[in-house]
């Protein structure tokens, strides 16, 4: 019988593979016997808690055995999960927690101190005494039904939308388990039942949730994790706990690239994936020269839980392309032909991306705006080519999102900050490119008559109310920011003048 709910991938895998360790953390790890056993004690005192069906519950967690318990916990109590960043702010989180109307956030000591001051969210804190945690998991629950099916709300994701604030993505059962089906129909698989797969990209992003846990989920394969990715560290868990399947982002491959033994260090690897932004070109070329390995690219987006194409799916994987379509999703390229009329565009004409597939989202919280059309079709605001063979090659954005390390930064929040700062008049935030993020942020500064300020300063000042991540690297003074004729900064025009940071 298939899932209709996302942990029943969990309960599958008990089954099958009860005395296989599911993950691994450090010295720790959990059997996929004990982990069913914890998901359903965690979901019945959840339950029995007063949370009812379909309310949202926060996740602020490292990477930790801890999230999947309350990440597949969560879903098996029929209840939403919001895993949230743990880079965030008291007001970045706050923003999301009210925008949710979440009213249980499941954290550790080191972020509860960050959502003391959010008083209307009750906390269960994962190793405190008093935190509820462990008389939650320890309890003897029968089988828990979630009483779900497939289009009900599994996750929402903040993602940055065309608003300049952060927009929940309603992911459901469907398309979480959507996603994973098509690519489990990729020979050779993504993930093997024997496969090791190190899980160091956030598991509050959809690429390390979904394409990363949720994969090893549906293969009752094994997970590595790992809080936070240290090149010499990281590489060291790949080469000691033998992980044949890597999941990872360009940052990382950018700085293995630079390593001595890169190469023995990777024996053990079988399969290495990229997602979340371009490869560059020559980080590709040089891990091949050292280890022997090819990283497979991809393409998704949170709304598409998340990926949409890979070169695992193309005749040769081509430096600079993302693919092909994974089995059960539908690619078409729209161009502009004659004032704003839309048609399908010929071999390397660049077009909008539009999808379809049962992997696509809901729309964005909390009524289902801007999901997909009535036949199924989503717009992604990506623009790319295909060539002859239809291998993808992404070329930009319609949108103005910025890419740091796969992070979406939307700048009109970036701007919002900075334009309260007492000496600042007007600002323009862009991405501009970065040799190991990607893109970084570049924020172009009008200051007030008579005001100073020098960039560290708002740089600093930034930082106190957004992630790192958001955060500008680079501050320009400038006279006057270029205008269109109804007023609006010209961006185009700014990208045109300003300089990479690096």
């Amino acid at each position: 019988m298939a899932a209709a709910n996302l942990a029943d991938l969990v309960r599958s895998a008990a089954e099958s593979e009860p005395d296989k360790s599911a993950l691994v953390d450090g010295e720790a790890s959990i059997t996929w016997a004990d982990l069913d056993r914890q998901v359903n004690a965690l979901a019945s005192g959840l339950r029995a808690s007063g949370v009812s069906k379909g309310d949202r519950v926060g996740i602020l967690l490292p990477n930790s055995i801890e999230f999947a318990v309350s990440y597949f916990g969560v879903l098996r109590a029929g209840l939403a999960a919001v895993p949230l960043n743990t880079a965030y702010t008291a007001t970045e989180l706050g923003y999301q927690l009210n925008d949710a109307d979440v009213a249980v956030v499941i954290t550790d000591g080191e972020h509860a101190a960050t959502l003391r001051d959010l008083d209307t969210v009750r906390l269960v804190v994962v190793g405190a005494d008093d935190g509820g945690w462990a008389e939650l998991i320890d309890t003897a629950a029968d089988p828990v039904d979630p009483g779900t099916d497939g289009e009900d709300l599994a996750v929402l994701l903040y993602t940055s939308g065309t608003s300049g604030r952060p927009r929940g993505a309603m992911l459901s059962h469907r398309a979480l388990l959507g996603n994973l089906d098509q690519l489990s129909r990729i020979g050779p698989p993504v993930v093997a039942t024997d496969d090791r797969v190190l899980l160091v990209l956030p598991l509050f992003h959809v690429y390390g949730l979904n394409a990363g846990l949720g994969m090893v989920a549906n293969s009752a394969a094994t997970g590595v994790l790992a809080q936070r990715f240290d090149p010499v560290d990281t590489l060291a868990v790949v080469r000691d706990q033998n992980v044949s399947c890597i999941v990872g982002a360009p940052p990382m491959y950018v700085a293995w690239s630079m390593l001595p033994d890169l190469g023995e260090s990777l024996a053990s690897v079988r399969l290495a994936l990229s997602g979340a932004a371009p490869l560059p070109p020559a980080v590709l070329a040089a891990i091949l020269e050292s280890s022997g390995h090819h990283i497979f690219e991809g393409y998704g987006l949170t709304e598409t839980a998340p990926v949409l194409t890979t070169t695992l799916c193309s005749e040769v994987a081509k430096p600079g392309s993302v693919g092909k379509p994974v089995p059960g999703v539908e690619i078409k390229l729209l161009v502009d032909v004659d004032d704003g009329q839309l048609d399908d565009g010929e071999d390397e004409d660049p077009g909008e991306v539009v999808v379809r597939g049962a992997n696509l989202f809901s729309g964005y919280w909390p009524h289902g705006e801007g999901g997909p059309d009535e036949d199924g079709w989503w717009r992604t605001g990506d623009i790319a080519y295909a060539d002859s063979e239809g291998d993808l090659f992404l070329v930009d954005r319609t949108r103005e999102l910025i890419l740091v390390s796969g992070f979406n930064v939307y700048p009109r929040e970036v701007e919002d900050v900075l334009r309260d700062h007492d000496a600042v008049e007007e600002v323009a935030v862009i991405g501009v490119p970065h040799p190991y993020t990607g893109e970084t942020v570049k924020a172009l500064v009008v200051l007030s008559g008579g005001a100073a300020a020098d960039a560290d300063a708002l740089i600093d000042y930034a930082a106190s109310r957004l992630a790192r991540f958001k955060c500008p690297t680079a501050v320009e003074f400038v006279a006057e920011l270029p205008h269109s004729l109804t007023g609006k900064v010209a961006k185009g025009r700014l990208r045109e003048s300003v300089q990479p940071s690096t």
